[in-house]
C-alpha cells in the first residue's frame, strides 16, 4: 500500500510548529493576500519564508492558498506574488480559478498547481480536463463517495488529496454566498462570517417581529450548521481506492486541535500502513477526536449522499468536552520546572491530562506552581502568562495540556 500524505492546516506560524511536530507530512496555509481564510491570513512575506524555511529543514512540504475567485484588479499584483512564492521555494499552490491557474502557467510554469476544493472536481472528466491544462494535484470536492473517488483514480495520472476530518459547509463545498448577501463579507474573496454557524428562528410572514424558534435545547438548534467530517474508520479504503493525500480542515482552529487531530491520523496512517491486514479503528483515537472541540461526527458522502439527519439538527453550535488550559515551551532539568505558556485559566490542585508530540497521554495533578519570578502561586489567571511546573514528567516543547470538563 503506498503510504499516503498527512497535510495538516497551519492558521499562523505557531500551529505550523505544532502541525511538524505532532506528524504532519505537509501543511498547507496562506498569506496576506488571494487566500479563501482572511482570518488565517497571517503570513506576509517575511513570515513565508519563515515558514518554508522551517518546515523544510524538518522534510515537511508547504502548500500555499491562491484560491479565490479572481477580480480584473487583482491580476497585475497575482503575478508578483506567484513569482515571489516561486522565489522562496513553496511546494506548491492551490488555485481554484481558471484564469489564476492559466496565469499560474504563464508566469512560474515549474511551481505545481493543485487545484482547489473550490473548484468542484466531482467527476472523472473534470479531472482529466484540469490534468490537461497542467494541474499537478486535484483536492477533491467533498461531495464524493467512495465509489466516484476510485473512478476519478482511474481515469487520470494525478495525484488526488481529500478532506478527511473538520468542518463542512452547508454549501456545495465551501462556494456560499450567505456570508456576502447577509454582512457584505464575501466568502469566495477569503472573509466568511460563518453565517451558517448563527442561529435562526422562523417568521411568519403577516405577524413580523414573531420569532419562533427551532428548539432542540436551551440554546436552540442551528438549522444551517453541518456536523463536522470524520473519515477515521475509513482509511483503509480510501488508500485502497488511491487517495494521495489525507487533508485536515482548520486553520482557524486552536493549536490543541491541530497537535490533536494530526497526532490521531499519524498513528492511524501508520498502523494502517505497517499492518494493513490486521488494521482497525482504536477506542483510543475515537476518543482524542471527541476531546476536541467539535459539531458532532458524521462521515459526509463516502457512502453515498447521507441522510437528513447528517447535517442538522446539531446539539447546540459546538461540543467542548475538554478546556485547553496550556503549552508547553521550555524545560529547565537542572531546577526540575517545566515552562507552560497558559492559555485559560487552571489552578493549583486540578488533574490536567497532558498530551506530548510522542509517547502516551498521562494524567497529572498540579502541585507546584510559580510565576515567572519564582514566587509560589495558587493559579494561572491571565492570558498567555508564563507559569512553571515543578514535580510533574519531563515533557518536549509543544506538549498540550488540558481539563476534562464535568
Amino acid at each position: 500500500m503506498k503510504k499516503p500524505e498527512l497535510l495538516a492546516p497551519a492558521g499562523d506560524m505557531e500551529k505550523l510548529e505544532v502541525a511538524v511536530a505532532y506528524g504532519a507530512d505537509a501543511v498547507y496555509l496562506g498569506g496576506t493576500s488571494f487566500g479563501l481564510r482572511a482570518a488565517a491570513a497571517t503570513f506576509d512575506e517575511n513570515e513565508l519564508v519563515r515558514a518554508v524555511g522551517f518546515a523544510h529543514w524538518y522534510g515537511v512540504k508547504v502548500y500555499v492558498t491562491v484560491n479565490i475567485f479572481a477580480h480584473n484588479k487583482d491580476i497585475q499584483e497575482l503575478q508578483s506574488y506567484l513569482k515571489y512564492l516561486e522565489k522562496i521555494e513553496v511546494d506548491g499552490v492551490i488555485i481554484s480559478d481558471p484564469g489564476v491557474i492559466e496565469l499560474a502557467r504563464e508566469t512560474v510554469p515549474r511551481l505545481p498547481v493543485h487545484l482547489s476544493t473550490q473548484a468542484n472536481t466531482t467527476n472523472w472528466k473534470s479531472a482529466r480536463f484540469w490534468e490537461k491544462q497542467g494541474v499537478k494535484r486535484i483536492i477533491l470536492a467533498r461531495e464524493l463517495s467512495l465509489k466516484e473517488i476510485k473512478e476519478i483514480k482511474e481515469n487520470v495520472n494525478l495525484p488526488l488529496e481529500m478532506f478527511v476530518h473538520g468542518a463542512m459547509c452547508i454549501s456545495y463545498s465551501g462556494r456560499c454566498l450567505l456570508s456576502n448577501y447577509m454582512t457584505g463579507r464575501d466568502s469566495n474573496m477569503g472573509d466568511c462570517s460563518q453565517a451558517c454557524r448563527w442561529k435562526y428562528a422562523l417568521v411568519e410572514e403577516k405577524r413580523p417581529g414573531e420569532y419562533y424558534p427551532i428548539e432542540e435545547d436551551r440554546r436552540g438548534t442551528y438549522i444551517l450548521s453541518s456536523r463536522d467530517l470524520c473519515l477515521l474508520h475509513q482509511l483503509p479504503r480510501l488508500i485502497d481506492a488511491g487517495v494521495d493525500s489525507f487533508k485536515i480542515e482548520g486553520r482557524v482552529k486552536s493549536i490543541h486541535y491541530v497537535a490533536a487531530v494530526t497526532r490521531v491520523y499519524r498513528k492511524a496512517i501508520d498502523a494502517c500502513i505497517n499492518d494493513p491486514e490486521g488494521y482497525s479503528m482504536q477506542e483510543e483515537w475515537a476518543n482524542e477526536i471527541g476531546k476536541v472541540s467539535n459539531r458532532e461526527y458524521i462521515s459526509g458522502f463516502i457512502d453515498g449522499p447521507p441522510d437528513k439527519d447528517g447535517f442538522t439538527p446539531v446539539k447546540g453550535i459546538y461540543n467542548r468536552p475538554y478546556t485547553f488550559v496550556g503549552v508547553a515551551r521550555n524545560v529547565d532539568k537542572q531546577n526540575g520546572w517545566i515552562e507552560i505558556e497558559q492559555r485559560n485559566h487552571f489552578s493549583r490542585g486540578e488533574e490536567l491530562e497532558v498530551m506530548p508530540p510522542r509517547g502516551d497521554i498521562f494524567s497529572i495533578k498540579v502541585d507546584e506552581m510559580y510565576d515567572i519570578e519564582g514566587n509560589p502561586i495558587e493559579k494561572a489567571p491571565h492570558p498567555r502568562m508564563t507559569v512553571y511546573l515543578a514535580g510533574m514528567p519531563f515533557v518536549e516543547p509543544h506538549t498540550m495540556l488540558r481539563r476534562k470538563e464535568k
